[in-house]
């Protein structure tokens, strides 16, 4: 049974960091591309950050060069660091295989405000 498990969130002021950790089981973790999505209230689900099986990463424009997506094979989990916080990176946010494949998880909540 795949699951994913989201944690490090957290109320964190403009300006501020924050470490998404992403635990995923029942998949062949490495053979996958995984992905960062969020959630802002009202809106959709949008995708934030990309990493390839080798390692290959992207971002959409709104977070290039304040977040970093990174993964460790062994651990199986996926980060997400988040540097230079905005008020509009608030959001719950998600991990899954890109395009999504597997059942989403509970998330993580962050909030930007001062």
């Amino acid at each position: 049974q795949v699951q994913l498990v989201e944690s490090g969130g957290g109320l964190v002021q403009p300006g501020g960091s924050l470490r998404l950790s992403c635990a995923a089981s029942g998949i062949n973790f490495r053979a996958y591309s995984m992905a960062w999505y969020r959630r802002a209230p009202g809106n959709q689900r949008e995708l934030v950050a990309t990493i390839s099986s080798g390692g290959t990463t992207n971002y959409v424009n709104s977070v290039k060069g304040r977040f970093t997506i990174s993964r460790d094979n062994a651990k199986k989990t996926v980060y997400l660091q988040m540097n230079s916080l905005k008020p509009e990176d608030t959001a719950v946010y998600y991990c899954n295989t890109n395009p999504p494949s597997s059942p989403w998880g509970q998330g993580t909540q962050v909030t930007v405000s001062s």
